[in-house]
């Protein structure tokens, strides 16, 4: 198989040109995206780099990391080739790691492959104590999100996916800045698509981070929403009709009457200062608790729903 990487590059001119003669001969071609970088590192790379298998391409204006990504991808598309990498240019990834993280691609166990750094719990240590919650705790949500309860990390940029996944991707509605990574998660989703993680360590040095967290605070949790509902809606009632899906209208039905109920009752309760009947009290807590367990049931169903059969066999 053909494999190509993709480097989407932003402010990373001291580090890009020492990257790229550490990217193995098992990788054809390297496109590096210059996201119209300030420091003209596109330019820049075109000028000194000799390395043949190099093919620089410029956005007109800053898409952000995303949109960078999706310019590569669309040209390796085009290009035909089997299998694409993307690796960052501030020098975090490994590029010797890229044979790890194409193997179970090339072995038909997987349409995408990312990197992993909550692996090794003493490399773990490294990364900051900030960044070390945040990606916990957006690892936990994409579970619910996007379905892929085996994953973590997922804000993890080193990846690597096939052709046959990567052209059912509708790539021009992925987002393109920092949601990208959960965004590209959500659409193998709704294909289903195989993931796997490859454990990985991560290197810090002095690369700068362009994310801006109170911003991601504000403009993440709506896009989630959206993005879970989509996913149940998909999956669950347009696509199959299964267990899980009665499990969730009845659930969902079980639980809202009991809570209607239960709260017309209570502040029923409490304006006349009369106390519940414990057939009252049954009323509400009967459908409630009805209702939570069909929904851990359907929970349950989703968690082992993983797609298993990988679309480039």
């Amino acid at each position: 198989m053909k494999i190509a990487v993709v480097i989407p590059s932003y402010r990373v001119k001291q580090h890009i040109l020492q990257l790229i003669p550490e990217i193995g001969e098992e990788v054809v071609k390297i496109y590096v995206v210059d996201d119209k970088c300030p420091e003209n590192s596109g330019l820049y790379v075109q000028e000194h780099c000799t390395d043949a298998r190099v093919e620089v391409l410029f956005n007109e204006k800053n898409l952000g990391v995303g949109g960078a990504v999706k310019t590569g991808y669309k040209k390796a598309l085009a290009d035909k080739f089997d299998v694409v990498v993307k690796l960052d240019g501030d020098g975090q990834m490994d590029p010797k790691l890229i044979p790890a993280l194409v193997k179970p691609i090339l072995n038909r166990k997987a349409d995408y492959v990312k990197g992993n750094r909550f692996y090794n719990i003493d490399t773990l240590m490294a990364m900051p104590r900030l960044r070390l919650f945040g990606n916990s705790m957006l690892s936990f949500i994409n579970k619910f999100v996007n379905g892929y309860w085996n994953l973590m990390d997922p804000t993890n940029g080193f990846t690597a996916i096939h052709y046959q996944a990567l052209k059912l991707l509708p790539l021009d509605k992925i987002e393109n800045r920092y949601f990208f990574e959960s965004d590209m998660l959500f659409r193998l989703g709704t294909v289903r698509a195989v993931v796997a993680d490859m454990p990985m360590d991560a290197k810090y040095a002095d690369e700068v981070s362009h994310l801006n967290i109170r911003k991601v605070l504000f403009e993440f949790p709506p896009k989630y929403f959206v993005r879970f509902f989509k996913r149940i809606f998909y999956n669950y009632f347009l696509r199959d009709f299964n267990v899980a899906s009665a499990e969730l209208i009845l659930g969902s039905l079980f639980f809202v009457f009991g809570f209607i109920v239960g709260s017309y009752y209570w502040s029923e309760s409490i304006r006349t200062g009369i106390s519940a009947t414990s057939g009252t009290v049954m009323l509400a807590a009967l459908p409630i608790i009805l209702g939570t367990q069909l929904l851990l049931s359907a929970l349950s169903f989703d968690i082992q729903n993983l797609p298993k059969d990988c679309l480039n066999d």
